[in-house]
């Protein structure tokens, strides 16, 4: 008696032997996360600023930059992923209540992290710094700043920025 080939009873080749086939991700995985507003080759992507130059302009303008600074990085972020509270909001509330900046935007550059899957540099947390140790010859706003802005510099030189 001749046997017949049952296609129930023969297994599918692996996903990795098939053409084109994608493996499916292993047991447990996290899948990646979406991005809010399109893949990241066609989300604007902002600009990176000099640490020393946005420490030495607040300084020089008695603050005056660093509220152009959460602008114009809050308006940049909020352009990249079409999330955060934007430019104007910043604004305003840098503007009127400046001491939640620091943490907001700590927030926010960590948030573009997480959405990558990649773990924070910097938090909300990371806003003590300023809360904690400002007053000290501003030395906890300095801490604050280059944590901050080294993580939002590095992660625009990650999605292709130049400078």
């Amino acid at each position: 008696m001749s046997e017949v080939n049952d296609p129930l009873s023969t297994p599918d080749p692996p996903a990795a032997a098939q053409p084109g086939a994608v493996p499916p991700p292993p047991a447990g995985a996290v899948p990646a996360p979406a991005y809010v507003g399109g893949p990241p080759a066609t989300m604007p992507i902002g600009q990176i600023r000099s640490t020393g130059t946005v420490i030495l302009l607040s300084i020089v303008t008695l603050g005056i930059y660093s509220w152009y600074w959460y602008f114009k990085t809050h308006e940049e972020m909020k352009a990249h992923t079409g999330t955060g509270i934007g430019g104007p909001v910043a604004l305003i509330l840098a503007i009127f209540v400046g001491i939640v900046m620091p943490f907001l935007t700590s927030n926010e550059v960590g948030e573009l992290y997480a959405r990558r899957g990649q773990p924070k540099p910097v938090s909300a947390v990371t806003g003590l710094w300023v809360l904690l140790l400002g007053w000290f010859f501003l030395v906890g706003a300095i801490v604050w700043i280059v944590k901050t802005n080294g993580a939002l510099n590095a992660y625009w030189r990650s999605v292709g920025a130049q400078g």
